[in-house]
């Protein structure tokens, strides 16, 4: 193979849209993802999952979404079109090439995979994405429960749970959507923090991302000061609402703290709880860069996309990047073009001859 310019880590949305921005440049990228196929965690999320934007707003680059434009595509559409949208590439992706480390030097990066293989190139761009590694976060107790607790990412289907109790903790659109899917087949509580906050999905006849994009919302670079706001409302066309209103499922403030089986209110009042399930989110799965100086506590040190203390690294994918869409199908092509327009310079043809496999 010739050296590539540039080599892609993640091969879901962030990663082929990365791919395709680099071959529209010339450039020679290769695109390393750790599963069977290019379609990143889709395969992995609940069943029921609806996407919360219309089919006209939810596409890459270059292809759109097939169908109604003003559908909302289910999970299992989302995965057939990057499947589709990867094979038109007709780019260098490798599968079954899990990245365990990053090495930077003056020469540009190396690239190893968990089975041997070797790579190397000028820049890389991470896009392992912001929904990679499962937050649980540190609840009192919660290391203590006798009971069953799973992330969101480990949830798939109601039925496991017909007749129990769950609380289902989180107070975004995937809580919410989780809880009022449960609650037709247990006794389900939404356990937040704050309380759930709601938006409304259309407005005047037109579904919300239709006046994002209009006004140029989701345009807007102003993703690092969003980081520190308040979680995204909940996009509603009234269902989910009105499920709380009428206790299906019930709305309480976090639990102060458990013991055994037993979940303790702030009122005072207790239940005994079969299940917990987190909601909570997810935060970048980027180790691979340990040791490079690119994270600070795990996290990227970036801005925005591009790396503030390793030349030639950038990332695509990451929440809050640049913009508000900056994690969504249809703002990863606006994130991937910024980054490689800056990283562009950096990539002169690799030094070092791209290895394959050992053994």
């Amino acid at each position: 193979m010739t050296d590539p310019h540039a080599i892609v880590i993640g091969g879901g949305q962030a990663g082929l849209a990365a791919t395709r921005t680099l071959l529209a440049r010339g450039l020679r990228p290769v695109l390393l993802e750790a599963g069977a196929e290019p379609v990143g965690s889709w395969p992995r999320y609940y069943d029921s999952l609806t996407l919360f934007s219309p089919a006209r707003y939810s596409s890459l680059p270059g292809l759109p979404v097939p169908g109604d434009p003003d559908h909302y595509p289910h999970r299992d559409e989302v995965v057939d079109y990057l499947r589709r949208y990867a094979a038109r590439l007709d780019a260098d992706i490798r599968t079954h090439h899990r990245v365990t480390t990053v090495t930077h030097d003056g020469d540009g990066f190396t690239v190893r995979t968990a089975h041997g293989a070797t790579f190397a190139a000028p820049a890389v761009i991470a896009a392992t994405g912001g929904s990679s590694r499962p937050h649980r976060p540190a609840l009192p107790g919660l290391d203590r429960f006798t009971g069953t607790v799973l992330h969101s990412a480990e949830y798939r289907t109601p039925e496991p749970f017909a007749g129990q109790r769950v609380i289902v903790v989180g107070a975004g659109n995937s809580a919410v959507q989780i809880a009022a899917e449960l609650a037709a087949h247990a006794t389900v509580t939404l356990a937040t923090r704050t309380p759930v906050r709601f938006a409304p999905q259309r407005t005047l006849g037109r579904d919300v991302h239709f006046w994002s994009t209009t006004v140029g919302f989701d345009h807007l670079p102003i993703g690092p000061l969003l980081r520190a706001k308040p979680a995204s409302p909940v996009l509603d066309a009234g269902v989910y609402r009105a499920a709380i209103v009428a206790g299906r499922p019930d709305q309480r403030r976090l639990f102060t703290h458990i013991e055994g089986s037993t979940v303790h209110w702030a009122d005072g009042s207790t239940d005994e709880v079969d299940t917990i399930i987190l909601a909570t989110g997810f935060r970048p799965e980027v180790s691979y860069l340990d040791g490079t100086g690119a994270l600070k506590d795990g996290q990227p040190r970036q801005s925005p996309g591009l790396s503030t203390t390793v030349p030639g690294l950038g990332y695509v994918g990451l929440e809050w990047q640049r913009s508000f869409a900056s994690a969504t199908l249809r703002g990863v092509g606006r994130d991937a073009a910024y980054v490689v327009a800056r990283l562009a310079t950096t990539m002169s043809p690799a030094r070092r001859r791209c290895c394959q496999p050992v053994g």
